[in-house]
């Protein structure tokens, strides 16, 4: 098994930095990566203290520095070590700079200041927590994206993933004993997207979650033929009305979420385009 010493500095919080090494480390198979994490790297004396620990633990450094000083410092440093330095956004930084013919600002954790899209995405939080599992349905024409499934096809952390991207989401499970209010095929300005599931699938997940919770695994939420019926019910409402159905058997929450944005680009352009078809010439 290969093993790996992995050094990340940052200038600013390193999320950035930490999801570009998991993403590419995820292409790699019987690794033993031991990462060491050093945010908030701002002057060159706190760079100085951790050259002594990269020096004794070699390996492959990533960083996201954007002070040319302290960039120019460690690379000279992992020189005379012999160690790789490398800039982790600098091809698309470089890319950027070329297409907008600007030069980038060089401001460290600027992604991260409390900007107008911060607070949009705190906002979308909020709105999302407070529409979970069909609650305040009255408010769902505010929403961005409607989720609609049957039980266990990953509507909240679907949702949850969704606002922290800043979409306001709402969400509701179709039952064929209550049957959704007739608000939602009435709505105007979210996306409505049906997720579904393999029942085989469905059924396995809410096995575990029974067996999780300590309760009867052999119930009415788990017979195969209700289960069926249940996904019969769910898709014929997404089919009579039209709406983009998603199948998250085999999907992440990550890959159904990045489905849903698509929808809703694919939808924005549609409209964009409709609109703009329609101003005089």
């Amino acid at each position: 098994m290969a093993r790996l010493h992995l050094h990340l500095l940052s200038d600013s919080t390193g999320e950035t930095l930490e999801m570009i090494a998991k993403a590419a480390l995820a292409q790699f198979d019987d690794t033993e990566v031991i990462r060491h994490f050093w945010p908030m790297v701002r002057s060159q004396q706190h760079l100085d203290r951790i050259m002594d620990e990269i020096a004794s633990h070699p390996g492959l450094v990533l960083f996201t520095l954007v002070n040319s000083d302290t960039r120019e410092r460690l690379e000279d440093h992992c020189r005379k070590l012999g160690l790789p330095a490398v800039a982790a956004l600098d091809v698309v930084t470089g890319a950027l700079e070329s297409m907008l013919g600007q030069q980038a600002r060089g401001r460290p954790g600027r992604q991260h200041q409390l900007d107008e899209a911060y607070f949009a995405r705190v906002d979308a939080i909020q709105y999302t927590i407070a529409h979970d599992d069909g609650l305040l349905w009255e408010e769902w024409e505010e929403a961005d994206i409607v989720l609609a499934g049957v039980s266990r096809t990953s509507k909240t952390p679907t949702s949850i993933y969704l606002a922290n991207r800043g979409y306001k989401v709402a969400n509701i499970p179709v039952v064929i004993e209550s049957p959704p209010p007739p608000a939602l095929f009435g709505l105007r300005h979210p996306l409505v997207v049906g997720l579904t599931t393999a029942p085989e699938r469905l059924i396995q997940v809410r096995r575990n979650r029974l067996l999780s919770l300590n309760q009867a695994p052999d119930t009415h939420y788990v017979d195969t033929d209700r289960v069926g019926r249940e996904v019969q019910f769910a898709r014929r409402i997404f089919a009579d009305n039209n709406w983009p159905v998603i199948d998250v058997t085999r999907r992440s929450i990550e890959e159904t979420a990045a489905a849903v944005i698509n929808l809703l680009t694919e939808r924005r352009i549609e409209t964009e385009s409709k609109v703009g078809g329609s101003k005089p010439i």
